[in-house]
Order: structure tokens, then C-alpha cells, then sequence
């Protein structure tokens, strides 16, 4: 089987190479934007969306417009990439994937790619790669790169300069070295609740800097804007975010790694975190309801990086040759997996389940673990599904398959 794989690492380039590769992030951040603005008028004119081709061959004369000649010392192959980013997230707009596309801003989230692997070469090494227009530039090589490079894509986080390394490369299909099978309910209180009663506490990165992160923004939001001492201390508000950010990683990464070695089948809600974490403010007609409550919840569901752990157990699972499925989450906290009986009143309290019919008693989250890692064995056998407390006959595609190899040891009918 192919296996993709992305490496990443710091860059250590001198000083004209970080301003080349300042300018010829600029360069693609202009080009997206123009190209928004350009697909924005053509929609209210009432004409049809802009494909990537017609858009491309606006390149060769953006670059002759007078004041736009820099746009020549860019990466020709880097700015096309731009249009193809912006035509993505259209593609996902359209989707209902993701929000409309917005105008990117400089600093945030400054990027660009060389997508032609003959353009690039690696020296692990000496521990350097030769990029189009910046010549070698030296890495901190901090692992070994597996497979044949595909892409390069150079992004600045924290002011840093990093270089993610696509490659691809021919390997066995793996078999599992476990057997066992889990279901996993995620939370807040607990980050992930396991169907064997053990559970991994969260490491809440954000709530642990909150207050620190507070009191430099307001020292930021009391200097001129753009001064030297503001782009100071912005700095210092970015090096916090950047170090929230970097500790959710590894928790995810570590996590998620562990539980994909140790599992062979390994189940998981199907959660939309967008639609639970939406604001609640309403409008300036209809006023939303416990605005302040529901915001503190919010930023404790963003906090945890539901996400990004699906994300990461899709992949590291099917590295390990195992299944990740996500199954619909209804009611999963308020069914009794003794007898069956689904009632809100089997939940009373936060933490505390007692089925109300038969007496069953166990924390509420190990009880949705259960149900949880029930609903996937009844996937696996036979597309049956329980809604409502009433059993239903489905097709296993109505659940969410990330990974269509078999785990070993758990029968598939």
C-alpha cells in the first residue's frame, strides 16, 4: 500500500532568506486575495464561479501590471498553488464543509508550497534542502525521512520558519499486533473515557494559560498599533499561543498513538464540534440565553481538540492495521447497556448513571463508552443501529468508516 506522510522541521535560513521567504509569502497572500476579490465581483455580477484554469492565466498579467512587478521573484509554481488553495476552499464551501472563503491577513497563517518534487532536493546528511529561489537552507534534522519527496511547503508559526516534507512510499499492509476492540466517549471533565473503565485526564492547555495570555493582550492593546513596542509584545502574545498550540500536539500525538497500538478496532461518536460549539449570543431581535455559561463551554470543547484527535486516530489507526469507526452519538450517556432502557432520568447528575428500570449503576461516561463500542460491534455484524431505544436495520455506510481493512480477531459478518 501508499503511504503518505508529511515530516516537519525547523528552518535555520540567514537573513535574506528569511526575507525572501517573507516576500514570497506576501506574494501568494496577494494573489489569494485578488483572486477572492475577483470571484467575489464575477458572483454578484451573476455569473458563474471562476474554475482554476481561467483563473491561472491571469498570473502572466498580474505580473506585467505596473506595481506589481515583485510578483516575478516569486515561485511561479507557489502562486499557482495559491489559486488552487483558494479554489479548495471554495470546493468546501460549497461542501458545507467550512465557512465562506475570507481574505487572508499578513502574519497569520503566512505559508506557501512548491508542489514539483523535481524542484527539491533533500540532503539529510548535512541536513539541508535546496528549495526554487532560496537556494540550500539548513534544518534542524530531527528524524530520518522515509519514501520519495512529493511536496515542500514552508510556513512561519511563532516566528519561526518551518518546512513540511510530503512523502510517499511503498510499504507491506500492516497487520495488527493487538487484538481488542474499545470504545471511547470523550468529555471535558475527561478527556477520553474508555469502554474498560480506564480514562485519560485532559490537559485543559489553553485554561492553564488563560490568565497569563489575558494580561499580555491587554498590555498589547495599550500600546500604538503597529509601533515597535506593540509588534513587541505581540510577539509575546504569539509565543504563548504558539506554545498552547505546540502542547495540544503532543498531548493529541501521544494519545492517539498509544490507543491505535493497543487496539485493533477502536470506536469512536461521531461528533459535529462546530455545530456544539456555536456561539449563543443570537441577535439584536431575538437575544440568546446563558451567553456567558455557553461561551465558557465553548472554549472548554475547543480547548480539548476533538477534532484533531479523530483526526490523528484515523491515520495512526490504519497505520497500525486496525479500524476507526464513528458511529451517531444519540443517547449514548442516557441508555443503560444492562437493559436497554433509554430515559434522560438514567442521568440526573453530571458524572453519576442509574438506569431508573433495572438499577444499573456506573459513571455516566464510561456508560457512553459502552454504548458506544456496542453500536460499532453492531455496525461490524450487521448494520443495526439503536435509535430512540427501537433497533433499525442500516447499511454500515451510514456510519463514518475510516478504514476499510478488517481489524484481526473481530468477526465481520
Amino acid at each position: 500500500m501508499q503511504r503518505l506522510q508529511a515530516y516537519k522541521f525547523e528552518l535555520m535560513p540567514d537573513g535574506e532568506q528569511r526575507r525572501d521567504m517573507r516576500r514570497f509569502a506576501g506574494s501568494c497572500r496577494f494573489v489569494y486575495n485578488k483572486a477572492l476579490a475577483i470571484q467575489k465581483e464575477n458572483y454578484e455580477a451573476g455569473n458563474k464561479f471562476i474554475g482554476y484554469v481561467p483563473m491561472a492565466a491571469n498570473l502572466p498579467i498580474w505580473k506585467r501590471e505596473v506595481g506589481q512587478e515583485w510578483l516575478k521573484d516569486a515561485p511561479s509554481q507557489a502562486l499557482q498553488h495559491a489559486l488552487k488553495d483558494l479554489g479548495k476552499a471554495y470546493k468546501n464551501f460549497f461542501a458545507k464543509r467550512a465557512e465562506f472563503p475570507r481574505f487572508k491577513r499578513k502574519g497569520s497563517g503566512d505559508s506557501f508550497r512548491y508542489p514539483e518534487p523535481k524542484q527539491i532536493k533533500l540532503d539529510q546528511d548535512n541536513s539541508r534542502i535546496l528549495l526554487p529561489k532560496l537556494g540550500w537552507l539548513r534544518y534542524r534534522n530531527s528524524r530520518i525521512v522515509l519514501g520519495e519527496v512529493r511536496n515542500a511547503t514552508v510556513s512561519q508559526s511563532g516566528g519561526k520558519w518551518f518546512v513540511s516534507i510530503q512523502t510517499e512510499r511503498e510499504i507491506l499492509q500492516p497487520l495488527p499486533t493487538a487484538t481488542s476492540a474499545i470504545g471511547i466517549d470523550v468529555g471535558i471533565a475527561r478527556f477520553a473515557t474508555m469502554s474498560d473503565e480506564n480514562y485519560i485526564a485532559p490537559l485543559n492547555s489553553f485554561k492553564k494559560h488563560q490568565q497569563r495570555l489575558a494580561r499580555y493582550q491587554r498590555r498589547m492593546s495599550r500600546k500604538v498599533k503597529f509601533s515597535n513596542n506593540w509588534k513587541k509584545a505581540k510577539a509575546k502574545v504569539q509565543k504563548i499561543h504558539t506554545g498552547i498550540s505546540n502542547a495540544r500536539k503532543d498531548f493529541l500525538h501521544k494519545t492517539t498513538t498509544t490507543i491505535s497500538q493497543n487496539h485493533a478496532l477502536v470506536c469512536i461518536e461521531d461528533l459535529q464540534v462546530r455545530n456544539m460549539s456555536k456561539s449563543s449570543k443570537g441577535n439584536s431581535e431575538q437575544h440568546g440565553k446563558m451567553v456567558k455559561q455557553k461561551s465558557g463551554l465553548n472554549r472548554a470543547i475547543l480547548d480539548q481538540g476533538w477534532g484533531e484527535f479523530r483526526r490523528q486516530l484515523d491515520y495512526k489507526v490504519a497505520w497500525n492495521g486496525g479500524m476507526l469507526l464513528a458511529v451517531p452519538p444519540h443517547n449514548t450517556s442516557r441508555t443503560c447497556p444492562c437493559c436497554g432502557h433509554v430515559s434522560k432520568d438514567n442521568r440526573q447528575i453530571q458524572e453519576k448513571f442509574l438506569c431508573v428500570d433495572c438499577g444499573y449503576e456506573n459513571h455516566a461516561d464510561v456508560v457512553g463508552a459502552i454504548n458506544v463500542l456496542e453500536r460499532g460491534y453492531r455496525l461490524l455484524a450487521c448494520g443495526e443501529m439503536v435509535q430512540s431505544g427501537r433497533s433499525k436495520k442500516q447499511e454500515p455506510t451510514e456510519a463514518t468508516r475510516k478504514s476499510s481493512r478488517s481489524a484481526v480477531g473481530i468477526p465481520v459478518l
